[in-house]
């Protein structure tokens, strides 16, 4: 692959012209809105001048409801060889495609697996894709060339092809993506009317939750539009846990002590329940979930305060496998958890004190 047309300069298009800009390849941009073009372009994701012949790939990467409106459009003007869309939902984008009669031959939907709260091309960043899982829905009609640039593609963009039917992806997502976004937007909305005392309080855990309820509804409109019916069964399941749950917690709540027992045998089985569906999401580099311990730090809130802790445990031998920071309320302060392995712990408490650090107990 020498050239590319991506159209739409969002989060995901940008990130992707970037990528394959980075890596030789001449891109060029086209977007409905001009400025958000000429916006990627400033950034270095390629040309939002229009190529002057056929280009080896089209990327299309628009919302779900414009994607196979796009594509055709696309396909009838012959702009490339082969032609992809990034589009967070498969299964409907490519039956609007044989609805309208195109030549699905030279066409690959995709979905990268990646994304931020935040939208739009200042968001975009080269290596948005490195790493993740990168899903490609082929069909029997699609050309061996236009499967060997899409996976070109993925490579450029240094993440991990996977390969799945259309529809079984669109159920997927709304596992794994579309739900938790409406099951973190619903947890935040309590915090709406919420008593300033009580959003005073909140901790790591309901960041943890909230975090991607930060993210733009109109996309996600999009996105939940495009994907209705998974995301319903998927959210009828959800609530028929919640009945359970609330009639556990108002037996907990009861004089009869044998409600009280049922009551917390109901609430146990949810959590257990949810510690084997949290066992199974992958691990570091995809590989099994590893157990790893936390060594607690208080840290300042002052430049270079991580570089020194990182440095420190670096002096240790320990690799940090991954990190969390809870900020503390009304302080110039907060705790850093490093999560190790078990056998590290010692040491790397030990080294850390010796460094003047306060480690937690």
């Amino acid at each position: 692959m020498r050239t590319a047309l991506v159209i739409g300069t969002g989060l995901i298009g940008t990130s992707v012209a970037l990528a394959l800009a980075g890596r030789g390849i001449q891109v060029h941009l086209m977007d409905h809105d001009p400025a958000q073009a000429r916006t990627a372009a400033a950034r270095g994701a390629g040309t939002d001048q229009m190529p002057e012949g056929p280009v080896d790939l089209v990327v299309v990467a628009v919302p779900p409801a414009h994607v196979a409106g796009t594509l055709a459009q696309a396909i009838g003007a012959g702009f490339a060889r082969a032609y992809l869309d990034v589009a967070s939902v498969k299964g409907g984008p490519r039956r609007e495609l044989e609805e309208l009669g195109c030549d699905l031959s030279g066409y690959l939907g995709t979905h990268p697996m990646a994304g931020r709260e935040r939208s739009g091309p200042l968001a975009a960043t080269a290596d948005l894709f490195e790493g993740r899982p990168w899903v490609l829905t082929p069909t029997p009609a699609t050309d061996t060339e236009v499967l060997n640039i899409a996976l070109e593609l993925v490579a450029l963009c240094r993440a991990v092809p996977v390969v799945m039917d259309a529809d079984a992806h669109d159920r997927a997502v709304a596992l794994v993506s579309h739900t938790p976004q409406l099951l973190s937007s619903m947890v935040a909305a309590r915090l709406k009317e919420a008593d300033e005392t009580a959003v005073r309080l909140c901790g790591q855990g309901i960041r943890d939750v909230t975090r991607i309820a930060a993210s733009d509804p109109r996309m996600w409109i999009d996105i939940l539009s495009a994907n209705p019916g998974p995301v319903a069964d998927v959210l009828a399941a959800v609530a028929a846990d919640l009945d359970e749950t609330v009639r556990a917690l108002r037996a907990l709540d009861s004089a009869d002590e044998d409600k009280r027992i049922g009551g917390a045998a109901g609430i146990e089985d949810v959590l257990r329940r949810g510690n084997a569906g949290r066992s199974r999401v992958p691990g570091k580099h995809g590989a099994a979930p590893a157990v790893y311990e936390s060594v607690t730090v208080l840290i300042g809130d002052q430049p270079g305060e991580l570089a020194r802790i990182f440095a420190d445990a670096g002096r240790a031998g320990v690799n940090v496998e991954d990190v969390r920071i809870e900020h503390a309320t009304g302080q110039q302060a907060g705790l850093i958890q490093l999560m190790v392995e078990p056998s590290a712990v010692a040491g790397l408490t030990a080294t850390l004190r010796d460094q003047g650090w306060a480690v937690r107990q």
